[in-house]
């Protein structure tokens, strides 16, 4: 038996019950009965089927991800999730989940058990599963005690289905047919609740449901058993356009034991095995490079034939230049994997590889292929993403002038969402809600939200620099002008794009210094409700700057629960507010997240001298304000103990290497001794943080120090070797695959970063290769799929990304998504129809300066 309690057992009153079955009932064709097992990695499985029972804790840094409860992953694909008891009909993502309190796996007994409770309501229940002699899995959530009377008509049972696979295909309700709509819909239009809440209408109801009969791949079908309540089927979409399906019954008032009996039935089709997947580069190879493709098989498949590699001709005839059985590697997560090495094809030209019934997309061999691959993040993602700009493509506008009304002083002793926060410390001379003049220029869209997150900023501005300065990228496609506020995509303006990026990102980062004295944590979105905001960043406010004398609600603006955006803007969004030029009593403003921290400052400080460097000869007056402000920041931490109030990944990384990249940057632009002397005494240290930027810091300053130094930095190289291998024991791509919550392309990208600085200083020690595999990965050697995780790069990349346009499911050019997510215990997923996945898809500035310097590492080592 194995138990996981991720807190403190509560007292349980008990449980819900409901009975969840799982079997082979499709279309007569595809007919198939199914055994379920108890898997080793705890879920039950039978081929085609596997139902997960709370493999992973609900909620998460940014609440509902949609990772946990009751899950089926059908035929290959997680197309069912977040079956878990929940107080709203279609709940969106800051809406309260229960706490998971113990979850028990019990090989005896074949069951798994787990324990949640809604604390904050007095409310307890448990979710157990086992499998049956029949085939089905019976799932009971049970409940000692009656429904506490305030959750009476809110707390139900539901399960929610992925709309991508869904919509558009058929769905039948005690024997009345409809057809999942594409577009967000209620069949009953919206209705408006006695709390005052908007919630869709059912789609469809009664006691017996059919989802996509049509399609055995897809098809469930759930009966609710007597004693239970009806289904009720909801588009969750027309709350939010990261809604799913939901199908719910409501717990009924008074009852205990079985008060909600679910019959499920997951169609499994007869003979199934998951297709394999041929990983390889979509962009290519260089002749040079080391050529492999892993191809991913089902664990209940075999090897049947040869890998063969064809070159395309001009006249559209296929050449068989390889051939060969594939070497197996081993098992990784859920499939096995085979390597089919064809590094011998050196001839420049276009390749398909094929295996079995599949054939990949074309791919080229050249020693330009890496040549250009980074243009569409400098062309296309960096300009799109700067804020306090109006951003043209041609006809089109991405996005009008944003943000001009930065921003109001956040308030103390609160926790904002987004993992923004304040202690009792502002550390500024400004009030809760006064405007701070001076932060409505420069920076980037962090992400494929709209704030301004600091640490972000200068993660960017020193990558595009440290790109810049090894490799002197010098490239003119976009307008850029920060008089005029404007940018124009694809309309050269006779300047190098990479100093105008790093000078719009310098820019957000003194302004700070200039602004308060010190680096600040960021700006973020005032309220939960323009924090989901889609489209054009200028319309999430009015532009104009907030002034309490106009606002005849100021004295109601007090600072309440965090997700509960009615207590500081009480101001329904409809309402006209008064004006007067280029003020408003209209409280939208961003707020200024202002803590005074240690880390913060040296990582800000860092940025700036290294963009000081850039800068010369293109904004001089710039340049020497940088600098002159890093030293002042130096100066000013050394005269004081450490701050260091922590909250996130908003208020700075580690303080030491933070401190080390400060003094590494200073030491590279000035010369001085003291910070030579800083380094050195930060060198112990580096073993804890070796990768990364502080391996690019130790590198670079390397030059600088003595033969002592560079002797113990030779010994920590050692470091990176025995990471190498360990990932090559641990999967067969050979670059680091991270468990977080978050995919892992950054890890990967400074995987090859930090081996590229390392095979600069000691060649015969660390191998080139592994900068190429980091490569090779992004493009589509990976678990999962094998498209390219760099939108728009590659014969077949990532086009419904996480970005501002997620909501058109597209795609910003250029964007590198984080990619493989791997949800415990063992299934890597990447979505590729569903945008919405944050920790899977969406865009951040920080790998796209990664990204640059990545391409031109391998282009350089490749062709030097």
């Amino acid at each position: 038996m194995s138990v996981f309690s991720p807190g403190k057992k509560l007292a349980l009153a008990a449980a819900i019950s409901g009975v969840l079955f799982i079997a082979g009932c499709a279309s007569q064709q595809q007919k198939q009965t199914n055994t379920f097992t108890l898997s080793e990695a705890e879920y039950f499985s039978t081929p085609g089927v596997d139902l997960l029972v709370f493999s992973n804790a609900p909620g998460g840094m940014f609440f509902d991800a949609k990772t946990s409860g009751i899950e089926i992953i059908h035929h290959g694909e997680r197309t069912v999730t977040n079956g878990d008891v929940r107080l709203l009909h279609v709940p969106e993502q800051w809406d309260g989940m229960g706490q998971l309190v113990e979850r028990i796996v019990d090989r005896d007994t074949q069951t798994i058990t787990a324990t949640l409770a809604y604390p904050e309501h007095d409310f307890s229940y448990k979710v157990s599963a086992t499998p049956k002699g029949d085939g089905s899995v019976l799932v009971r959530v049970l409940l000692d005690k009656p429904l506490p009377q305030k959750l009476v008509g809110k707390a139900g049972f539901n399960l929610e289905f992925l709309p991508a696979v869904y919509w558009d295909k058929t769905f039948i309700a005690d024997g009345k047919s409809g057809r999942f709509p594409r577009s967000p819909s209620s069949a009953g239009g919206m209705v408006t609740s006695d709390a005052g809440l908007t919630e869709p209408a059912p789609l469809a109801r009664g006691r017996n449901l059919v989802l996509s009969p049509e399609d055995p791949q897809h098809q469930v079908s759930i009966r609710s058993l007597d004693g239970s309540g009806e289904l009720m089927l909801f588009d969750g979409r027309t709350k939010a356009q990261n809604g799913w399906y939901v199908v719910r019954s409501l717990i009924p008032a008074g009852k205990t034991g079985e008060v909600v009996q679910w019959e499920l039935n997951a169609n499994a089709i007869a003979g199934w095995v998951r297709e394999p997947v041929i990983g390889h580069s979509q962009v290519g190879y260089h002749p040079k490079q080391k050529k492999q493709a892993v191809l991913e098989l089902d664990r209940r498949d075999s090897i049947k034939g040869k890998v063969t590699l064809w070159r395309i001709e001009p006249n559209g005839k296929k050449q068989v230049v390889a051939s060969g059985s594939p070497e197996k590697w081993g098992t990784y997560l859920r499939y096995n994997y085979f390597v089919f090495d064809f590094s011998s094809v050196t001839e420049p030209g276009v390749y398909q590889l094929g295996y079995g019934s599949q054939t990949t997309s074309a791919f080229r061999i050249d020693s330009n292929v890496f040549a250009d691959v980074w243009q569409p993040t400098l062309d296309f993602f960096f300009p799109v993403q700067m804020d306090h700009m109006r951003v043209r493509e041609a006809y089109r506008i991405w996005h009008g002038l944003s943000h001009m009304d930065d921003a109001l002083q956040a308030p103390p002793n609160y926790e904002h969402f987004d993992l923004f926060a304040h202690d009792a410390n502002l550390d500024t001379k400004f009030k809760p809600f006064e405007h701070i003049p001076g932060l409505n220029y420069g920076g980037w869209y962090d992400a494929g939200d709209f704030d301004i997150r600091t640490q972000s900023q200068y993660h960017a501005v020193q990558g595009l620099v440290h790109a810049y300065e090894e490799f002197g990228i010098n490239r003119d496609n976009t307008t850029i002008s920060q008089e005029r506020k404007y940018t124009e995509i694809n309309r050269p303006d006779g300047i190098n794009d990479i100093l105008q990026q790093i000078e719009h990102g310098t820019l957000a980062l003194i302004a700070q210094h200039r602004a308060i004295g010190h680096a600040i944590p960021g700006i973020v979105e005032a309220h939960l409700y323009q924090y989901p905001h889609l489209g054009d960043g200028s319309t999430k406010t009015d532009n104009k700057i907030y002034s309490a004398k106009l606002d005849p609600h100021a004295a109601k603006r007090k600072v309440g629960p965090m997700y509960n955006p009615s207590t500081v803007d009480p101001t329904p969004l409809e309402d006209p507010m008064p004006e007067q030029g280029n003020y408003s009593g209209r409280f939208d403003d961003r707020w200024a997240f202002t803590s005074n921290t240690t880390a913060l400052n040296y990582g800000s400080a860092a940025a700036l001298t290294a963009a000081s460097r850039a800068l010369r000869g293109y904004n001089d007056a710039l340049a020497e304000e940088c600098l002159e402000t890093a030293k002042k920041v130096w100066r000013y931490e050394a005269g004081r103990k450490p701050n260091t109030y922590f909250y996130g990944n908003t208020t700075g990384g580690r303080l030491e290497e933070e401190k080390l990249k400060a003094a590494a940057e200073l030491l590279i632009t000035t010369r001085d001794p003291q910070y030579a002397q800083a380094v050195r005494e930060l060198l112990p240290k580096a073993a804890e943080m070796f990768f990364g930027d502080t391996v690019a810091m130790l590198v670079l300053a390397a030059p600088l120090m003595d033969a002592e130094f560079n002797a113990e930095l030779k010994r920590l190289a050692q470091l990176h070797l025995d990471r190498v291998k360990k990932v090559e024991e641990e999967n067969p791509f050979g670059v680091p695959i991270t468990r977080q919550g978050w995919a892992g392309n950054s890890a990967v990208m400074d995987f090859g970063i930090t081996s590229y600085w390392l095979n600069k200083l000691f060649p015969d020690l660390v191998s080139d290769e592994w900068v190429y595999r980091s490569l090779n990965y992004l493009y589509g050697t990976h678990p999962d799929s094998n498209y390219s995780f760099v939108s728009g790069v590659g014969a077949k990349s990532q086009t419904k990304a996480y970005g501002n346009n997620r909501a058109d499911f597209s795609f910003i050019p250029g964007g590198v998504v984080p990619g493989v997510l791997v949800l415990p215990p063992d299934y890597p997923e990447n979505k590729s129809d569903w945008p919405f996945f944050w920790g899977q898809n969406e865009y951040v500035i920080p790998m796209g300066s990664r990204y640059i310097f990545l391409t031109h590492a391998a282009h350089a080592l490749l062709n030097k």
